[in-house]
């Protein structure tokens, strides 16, 4: 009987029931749930749903057969991309002021359906329904739950912000895609590394160097920085990511390498992880960003390609650098300096302009279509009106503030890292507004921060539902609540459902929505 125990087959089967260390068991933490494929099967039917809500009658609202808002900048300049190959050689409104990438990709949808509502809309409704995709896995890696990955799917089907910004040609839904894909590729590259760790600690080398060992090449945080790269290729605001990510990454490597024993944590992640997450998360999205200019490079026409030599700046100490360099540095100045003095005249505001200590609650939401009387039939009524408003769900952005309390609470007194990492993201679409508030702003930019609120609130209505273990009673009663609260989101979201779609409604319900004097 002992020689049967100590063939080589039984000692790994012994090994691999052994329970872990309380170093491994603390750089695994709780496992992923069991039910994969249940857990795929409720992420197909969440997106399905965000899908079909998503892009029905993506067509309407138009102008007359134009773009409306701010479609106007845009979508003209997709369908310049789209005709010359790649860049836009007509700039209008003074300058093209945003990277090139997300018209591009608004391009695609017109290259595939036309110039129309349909066209110019496609890839935006995508990318609001990769968005649900993406929530739903996140929200179920950070909470070990595919109940609660589920919710908050529905809840970011039932956002008002995410919504509209998804059926419009506009650039914001496509930052907060790729800021989205970048924050679970962090989450994923936090699970591998631990995991690499804890192999170490079983096998006892993990402390064989006071920097601790080697963790090979790490291909979500590469991932992560190429999603950032790509934020970055929409909009200048992906700069504020690349600072938070980068600093989240190197946080979770410091927490990994204390919990698996390295003797110097802080210096270890200096010398074995920085210079890599430097490139990954700093040098790589740069080099994304030269490379989303691919076409502005091999042009001749594009917007300011030959600005040197058009006004025959002198280099000076640049001459080393290639003209279209250098005059893609000079365009690259002239949008910095267009952003920095985009200001409102004090005697002539912007009617729907805000700052963003009103967006956490959204308090300042944005009109982007109106139309009454003949314009608007269809209520049942002579005077109907039809129009689209930009507003949260107030039943998840009026808890903004006390959502941002707990995560804070959580964070600091709890050491919960999950809370942390939703807060980073989430400030890091908020806080570098306040650097300069003379700066024309609108309700709009914080579209990158609606898909962390709601994983913020997700985490909330998990400790609300509480675990299995703490007895049927308990659960059952956080079930309830949980049930209801979203139950109320799902109502809400019905509620503005008209004049989030531009459905026509009567004068007299078009201002039931109106629920606060500053949504008017």
């Amino acid at each position: 009987m002992t020689a049967l125990l100590t063939r080589p087959d039984d000692e790994n089967a012994v090994e691999d029931l052994r329970p872990p260390s309380d170093r491994e068991a603390t750089l695994l933490g709780r496992p992923m749930p069991a039910d994969r494929l249940r857990g795929w099967i409720v992420t197909a039917v969440v997106t399905l749903i965000g899908a079909i809500v998503r892009l029905q009658d993506l067509g309407f609202p138009t102008d007359k057969g134009t773009p409306v808002f701010d479609e106007k900048h845009y979508v003209p300049q997709a369908w310049q991309a789209l005709r010359n190959g790649g860049y836009e050689d007509n700039y209008g409104y003074e300058l093209v002021v945003h990277p090139p990438l997300a018209k591009q990709l608004i391009a695609v949808g017109e290259w595939l359906v036309g110039y129309n509502g349909w066209g110019w809309r496609l890839s935006a409704a995508l990318a609001g329904v990769l968005i649900v995709f993406l929530t739903v896995r996140i929200a179920r890696r950070l909470t070990r739950s595919t109940l609660l990955g589920a919710i908050a799917g529905v809840l970011v089907i039932c956002d008002g912000v995410l919504h509209l910004q998804a059926r419009m040609g506009m650039l914001d839904i496509f930052i907060a895609l790729f800021v989205l894909a970048a924050f679970g590729c962090l989450l994923r590259d936090r699970d591998q590394v631990r995991e690499r760790l804890a192999v170490a600690v079983r096998e006892g080398w993990a402390d064989e160097s006071k920097f601790g060992p080697r963790l090979g090449f790490r291909w979500w945080r590469f991932a992560a920085g190429l999603m950032i790269g790509l934020s970055f290729c929409v909009k200048w605001s992906g700069l504020y990511y690349i600072v938070a990510f980068g600093l989240l990454c190197v946080f979770f490597d410091v927490a990994a390498r204390r919990a698996a024993g390295v003797e110097h944590p802080y210096l270890g992640t200096i010398v074995r992880d920085v210079a890599p997450a430097l490139f990954a998360i700093l040098v790589l999205p740069f080099l994304m960003y030269l490379g989303s200019y691919w076409a502005w490079f091999a042009s001749e026409t594009a917007t300011d390609r030959n600005y040197v030599e058009m006004k025959n700046i002198d280099p000076g100490f640049w001459g080393f650098v290639p003209d279209a360099l250098r005059s893609l540095g000079d365009y690259t100045a002239n949008v910095l300096h267009f952003h920095a003095n985009l200001t409102t005249p004090k005697d002539n505001p912007h009617p729907w302009e805000s700052k963003p200590w009103t967006w956490p609650m959204g308090l300042r939401p944005m009109l982007y279509y109106y139309e009454s009387g003949a314009a608007a039939t269809g209520c049942g009524e002579a005077n109907c009106v039809r129009a689209t408003m930009l507003i949260g769900t107030p039943a998840m952005w009026w808890l903004a503030l006390p959502m941002l309390g707990w995560s804070v609470w959580r964070s600091v007194f709890r050491s919960d890292w999950r809370y942390a990492a939703v807060l980073v993201a989430y400030l890091a679409g908020l806080l570098p507004w306040f650097i300069n508030l003379d700066r024309q702003m609108y309700f709009f930019y914080a579209t990158p921060m609606a898909p962390f609120l709601i994983l913020g609130l997700t985490l909330i209505l998990g400790q609300v539902l509480g675990s299995a273990q703490r007895g049927f009673e308990r659960r059952g009663t956080g079930l309830l609540v949980v049930a209801l609260y979203v139950g109320l989101v799902v109502a809400n979201f019905a509620w503005l459902w008209p004049i989030l779609n531009g459905d026509s409604i009567t004068s007299g319900q078009w201002q039931a929505e109106m629920w606060l004097p500053s949504w008017r």
